[in-house]
């Protein structure tokens, strides 16, 4: 199977330090597989302030 060559360095770079991927996982967790709060999400929606179609333009 073919494999370009970021891929081949990017195998052999994780080989050689699982601790980086280890890492990555780790953040990942922090960022994106979080637990969504809907309370939040509408309260965040509701508090919108509707924005001008052009905002530099003076009133």
């Amino acid at each position: 199977m073919y494999q370009s060559d970021f891929t081949k360095f990017i195998n052999g770079f994780l080989e050689k330090n699982p601790e980086v991927d280890n890492e990555r996982r780790e953040l990942r967790l922090t960022l994106w597989d979080r637990q969504v709060d809907l309370d939040d999400q509408r309260r965040w929606k509701e508090s919108r302030v509707p924005q001008k179609p052009y905002v530099y333009q003076p009133e």
